[in-house]
């Protein structure tokens, strides 16, 4: 080798090892051909440790049947291939060392497969490179994350953690809907406080709020996870009972109604006892429209409070007259 050639070889090695990047090279029998400076540094592993090593058998966080497959399919197609850090966080398990991002325990990465050609044109190697990308994956997250809690708190109501209004009722429509497409059975509850203008005229608007919060704990205690529980104004509560017929709706309801009839809400060292009625509904497909469901439900819920209060009653024409 001239010392041209050898200066120049000098010069790439000392470029390869300074840069900001992890820069790896197998052979096709996946042996570490090649370890810069950034990867001695951040796995802790010399260069002359793992030179001609089975790079899988060092790392064992790189999941041997993925990775031959990457390199087999860029040394055969002769193509670039990318990991982002969306589909897989890390190639290597590596510490995240950034002050920024601490609170992260392992570096973000995205990774490049190149194939390297020798001069005869034929690809014996592939090289992979190594960007930390913790910082901007760490941003994209802390984001999605934001933007969900602000999706989340647009739809649920402050005081009671339930669904508000406004998402319950799509749920409605979109269950009757699927009533419609699929003719499976649905039922609808809908229920109020008795008297809670009561409460609030004898212990306070306060203790009110804590009757409703109560109320709503008792709820989201006695449902299954597929049920969808809202508040739908003041002291009033809907569910979705999705698969289920009225009869199943009445015992859940009575349930419920018991549960409440047996709570004793303490605030400010008031004792508050209080019961609610219930109206029942099913999803009739024929009956006009998702609204016309709760109308039913509605109207059962009427039925309840005119016989007498702390109650169920299921929908049924007759009791609407």
């Amino acid at each position: 080798m001239t010392d041209k050639s050898i200066n120049e070889s000098h010069w790439m090695m000392g470029m390869l090892d300074s840069i900001n990047v992890g820069l790896v090279v197998v052979d096709l029998e996946y042996r570490i051909q090649m370890w810069n400076d950034y990867m001695e540094n951040l796995s802790g592993s010399p260069a002359s440790k793992v030179l001609n090593k089975v790079i899988y058998e060092l790392f064992a966080e790189i999941p041997e049947a993925w990775f031959k497959n990457k390199i087999n399919s860029v040394s055969t197609l002769g193509n670039h291939s990318f990991t982002i850090w969306e589909q897989n966080p890390y190639l290597f398990k590596f510490k995240n060392y950034r002050p920024i991002t601490g609170a992260v325990e392992y570096m973000y990465q995205n990774t490049t497969f190149i194939p390297l050609s020798s001069p005869s044109g034929e690809i014996n190697q592939v090289g992979i490179i190594i960007y930390d990308v913790t910082d901007a994956a760490i941003n994209k997250l802390e984001l999605e994350t934001s933007n969900n809690e602000l999706k989340k708190l647009s739809r649920t109501d402050r005081l009671t953690q339930l669904n508000n209004r406004g998402y319950w009722e799509e749920c409605l429509y979109n269950e009757y809907m699927r009533v419609k497409r699929t003719n499976q059975p649905a039922s609808l509850i809908i229920f109020d406080i008795d008297h809670f203008k009561k409460v609030n005229d004898t212990y306070g608007h306060m203790a009110g709020d804590e009757v409703i919060r109560q109320t709503a704990a008792a709820l989201r205690e006695s449902i299954r996870d597929t049920d969808i529980p809202g508040r739908y104004g003041g002291e009033e509560f809907v569910l979705i009972l999705i698969d289920t017929k009225p009869e199943s709706a009445f015992i859940l309801a009575e349930r419920i109604r018991k549960k409440i009839e047996g709570l004793t809400v303490i605030y400010e060292d008031m004792e508050i006892k209080y019961t609610i009625s219930l109206g029942i509904s099913q999803a009739i497909t024929d009956s006009g429209d998702y609204m016309k469901w709760l109308e039913c439900a509605d109207n059962a819920l009427y039925t309840s409070k005119e016989s007498g209060r702390n109650q169920t009653t299921i929908y049924s024409p007759k009791s609407a007259e």
